[in-house]
């Protein structure tokens, strides 16, 4: 089994407790492992057969951090890390999901305050105690106090941005599903119908031997403490302090299981109802003749829906939504699935100054995963730091042509992700514009313009020839940063009035549209776009996060433009750009 994926989490975890530990993102070792974890998930080989040097001969990895790596192979700790978790508890990194509070703000509050935890910091606001620390006020009192609000940061029933907690999640499964001992295995609960936040992980085991799965699991490197173990359940804490409850059942019971664990709470209300209408009991274990030992159904979901008379409902619409009834009147949407997917259009490379890798590099991820066509979208001049000149587009522009045999029949688009400024214009003049093959428009900065102000820019983006799709509309990242405020309806509206997509977003971090604009979009006509928004190479993986982000939001692959064949698609661009 490989632990690619576990040693990744841990460089990620170290380079967040580095930043806290000195005080800047920035900060060269911060960097060296952000750029380690990004070289081990890219790995082919597993870095558990890579030796000291073979790993330093990797992109990406220096020697301190390949010495770290064998240090977690061969004694499974890291000694640094363990300093710094030590150092850092989870409350306290919670603390820097804040807007406003970096690093060394927190520090400071830590240092003048005490404050630990977002619940410390929530009382000395009330106690009006920040605005006695150098750098606060009463306008930053009242700014974070919003933002804690608008995050849900706040309060007993604290949540986990899905980013932090599907990792966890997946480390677990794939640590556990080598076990002779497993039958099956998957998470379950809100991570399974695609929340965006997570409250504790369920995962759940089908075996008919459950003690060895339940040793097995206790002995994972995720687990911090052991809160229970039993012999049909056990729960832990991880180190990042995420509760994870793993149920082991047999496997005439796991279809059941697996349908009850996945909730929601009032979507299985329903199906219980539809149960008693037939004079039937459906619970954790089967769905029962009443009264009776005799089983109708348990060993997998799809045949207990089949008995209940309604077709397979995939577990990110079980929210008793309306999923319910669409299933009964064979209503339920053509949901866009990964395998629909044709071409990914929001590709960076290390021209942005945001990207990592090569234009050749990038495209040669995307061939490997079989897309029809894909667009490059570096950053567009007027964004600071991270944007491109007007001879380095074109010189890109030249680059491609001439790589366009190399990567047949894959269509290359040159294309622009454009920064929308106060006004609603955008980088370089219409001309320029015009010669792009793809443009997507986003909002990067000015977050706190009002509700108007803000929906005005996007809709004047929107009405530009040139611009094809809107890309992550609010502008949201989920746990840290709210979304903008905006008039959706009127932007929808402009979406179907220009016919300009909005995208999908799939960063776990953004996942924007949320499910419930999509599903408000696609009703009212408008088009749709999933994209990776992707970084790295690795980061085009992302597109199955947007697709089940799609389907939350019912989304119906018909209104979504990167299912279409490359000529129809292309035919889509161009009757935009030729009717205005």
């Amino acid at each position: 089994m490989s632990r690619n994926r576990e040693v990744a989490r841990l460089l990620g975890e170290l380079a967040l407790l580095t930043e806290l530990d000195e005080g800047s993102p920035q900060a060269f070792r911060v960097r060296a492992y952000d750029n380690a974890a990004r070289a081990v998930n890219g790995l082919t080989l597993d870095v558990d057969s890579m030796s000291e040097s073979r790993l330093i001969a990797t992109k990406g990895i220096g020697k301190s951090t390949a010495q770290k790596i064998r240090e977690y192979v061969e004694t499974g700790t890291i000694t640094k890390l363990e300093e710094l978790r030590e150092k850092y508890p989870p409350e306290y990194v919670h603390l820097t999901r804040i807007p406003g509070l970096g690093p060394k703000r927190v520090a400071l509050l830590h240092e003048e305050l005490g404050i630990g935890s977002v619940e410390d910091l929530r009382r000395a606001i009330d106690e009006q105690a920040l605005r006695d620390v150098a750098g606060f006020g009463p306008k930053s009192e009242a700014k974070l106090l919003q933002s804690i609000e608008r995050l849900g940061l706040s309060g007993k029933e604290r949540r986990t941005p899905i980013e932090h907690a599907l990792p966890i999640a997946e480390e677990i499964v794939s640590g556990l599903a080598t076990s002779r001992a497993v039958e099956a295995i998957e998470y379950a609960g809100s991570l399974r119908r695609f929340r965006e936040t997570i409250g504790d992980i369920d995962i759940l085991v089908s075996a008919g031997d459950h003690n060895a799965v339940m040793g097995a699991f206790l002995q994972l490197a995720v687990v911090e403490e052991v809160l229970g173990r039993g012999d049909t359940k056990s729960s832990v804490l991880t180190h990042a302090g995420m509760q994870v409850d793993l149920r082991v059942v047999d496997p005439d019971q796991y279809g059941a299981a697996l349908l009850y664990f996945t909730g929601s709470k009032a979507h299985n209300i329903r199906l219980r109802q539809l149960a008693l209408e037939r004079d039937w009991t459906l619970n954790e274990y089967a769905l029962w003749e009443a009264g009776s030992d005799e089983v109708v159904a348990s060993r997998t979901e799809v045949e207990i829906y089949d008995a209940l008379g309604i077709p397979f409902i995939e577990p990110p619409l079980r929210e008793d939504t309306g999923e319910i009834e669409a299933a009964q009147e064979h209503t339920l949407p053509d949901l866009v699935r990964f395998t629909d997917i044709k071409g990914d259009l929001h590709v960076h490379t290390e021209l942005s100054g945001d990207g990592h890798e090569t234009l050749e590099d990038m495209l040669d991820a995307v061939a490997a995963r079989g897309m029809d066509y894909v667009a490059i979208t570096d950053h567009g001049e007027d964004l600071r730091i991270n944007g491109v000149s007007r001879g380095q587009m074109l010189a890109q522009r030249e680059r491609i042509a001439g790589l366009a045999k190399r990567y047949e029949p894959m269509r290359i688009l040159h294309g622009c992700e454009l920064n929308i400024d106060r006004a609603g214009d955008l980088d370089y003049d219409r001309e320029f514009l015009m010669g792009f093959d793809w443009c997507v428009a986003s909002v990067h900065s000015l977050f706190d313009l009002d509700r108007a102000a803000q929906t005005q820019r996007v809709v004047a983006a929107m009405r530009h020839p040139a611009v094809n799709a809107i890309g992550h509309l609010t502008g949201r990242q989920i746990g840290s940063r709210p979304a903008i405020e905006l008039d959706l309806d009127a932007v929808i509206e402009a979406a179907v009035e220009t016919g300009t997509a909005l995208e999908i977003n799939s960063h776990l971090r953004r996942l924007d549209l949320a499910p419930e604009v999509a599903r408000r979009a696609a009703v009212a006509g408008a088009d749709l776009v999933i994209s990776t928004d992707a970084h790295t190479v690795g980061e085009l993986d992302q597109m199955q996060w947007g697709v089940l982000n799609a389907q939350r939001g019912w989304v119906d692959k018909s209104r979504v433009v990167n299912t279409r064949p490359v000529d129809e698609f292309l035919e889509w661009v161009a009757a935009k750009r030729t009717s205005r």
